[in-house]
């Protein structure tokens, strides 16, 4: 049978302990998800309404910003259900379907911070260069290969989790679903399930990381021999938002990581606040970011406002 699942539904799991607080808790929750969802679109909006910013660097930028949004809205509907209304029940298949979603935009991030390390690399390298090689066919070949890596490579291990048997305790360990949580639950060989995922990080996340880090060697090396200290400075300044939002979700990842892999004697609310901001802190810093970074966004910004305000 394709789905040979017990028909009890998982249960997510809030801040074990503090259910009584979790009206309290769930206020900045919902201030960082409103703030989430309000950057992201803005930046959006003005990628798509102002034609100065209809470059290769700004398509990345909207890319970063919508697979942001996907991020906050697939898992933080069912992170308010349990803090607002304790509604903890989540069916298999929506459980199974926000795992893949979850962690396939998560490679998908990583692919486009990888896509905005070559962009930076042919404007500084290859500046004369640059309109011809990144083409907007090109930008369109290379988000939709960022999109189908990421789509593509979670189906292995989600599609086994549809036929295993879970005869343990339905409770999940955090109120949204992943693929590491669920499959523990299962009474079925699980061994391509642990593998699977070892691999494909190494394969993605660790892949990407050397080859931007190996991008901002050559445009170092580039920078440093300009004679112009002032064309320098110039150069890098057009790095800093990128550089930025790379630590922010590379630190995130490294961070969550640690915790789960050596953090076992760590209380299991230390484990649960990583979960949250590695999904939270990116997609809110990333808007942050780009409007201090970069003056071009800043002025759409300061346009758009200004408009409102006289409308």
């Amino acid at each position: 049978m394709w789905f040979n699942v017990s028909s009890a539904p998982f249960l997510l799991t809030g801040f074990p302990g503090l259910e009584a607080a979790h009206h309290w808790i769930s206020i900045p929750f919902f201030a960082i998800y409103i703030s989430v969802l309000l950057g992201n679109t803005v930046l959006l909006y003005i990628i798509k309404d102002d034609h100065s910013l209809h470059e290769p660097m700004y398509y990345f930028l909207a890319m970063l910003a919508a697979t942001d949004l996907m991020v906050t809205l697939t898992t933080m509907p069912t992170v308010m259900g349990v803090l607002w209304l304790n509604h903890r029940e989540i069916s298999h298949g929506a459980c199974f379907l926000q795992a893949y979603f979850i962690h396939s935009l998560s490679i998908v991030e990583s692919g486009v911070l990888l896509a905005m390390a070559y962009d930076r690399y042919i404007a500084i390298c290859t500046p004369l260069r640059y309109n011809s090689i990144l083409t907007h066919f090109l930008v369109m070949k290379i988000g939709l290969g960022v999109i189908m890596r990421g789509f593509l490579s979670l189906v292995p291990p989600i599609i086994p989790l549809f036929w295993f048997p879970y005869c343990r305790s339905h409770v999940l360990s955090h109120a949204f679903c992943l693929h590491q949580d669920v499959m523990k639950l299962a009474c079925a060989d699980i061994t391509f399930n642990r593998i699977y995922p070892i691999v494909l990080v190494a394969l993605t996340f660790f892949l990407d990381v050397s080859v931007i880090v190996f991008s901002y060697i050559l445009i170092l090396k580039t920078v440093m021999g300009i004679a112009s200290g002032e064309e320098r400075a110039k150069a890098l300044n057009t790095c800093v938002s990128h550089i930025s939002c790379v630590l922010v979700f590379y630190i995130t990842v490294i961070g969550l990581t640690f915790i789960h892999r050596f953090g076992k004697r760590a209380p299991h609310v230390v484990h649960i606040i990583m979960s949250y901001v590695y999904f939270l802190f990116p997609p809110f810093m990333n808007p942050i970011i780009y409007s201090i970074k970069t003056k071009q966004i800043q002025r759409s910004i300061i346009s758009l406002f200004s408009w409102y305000s006289r409308a």
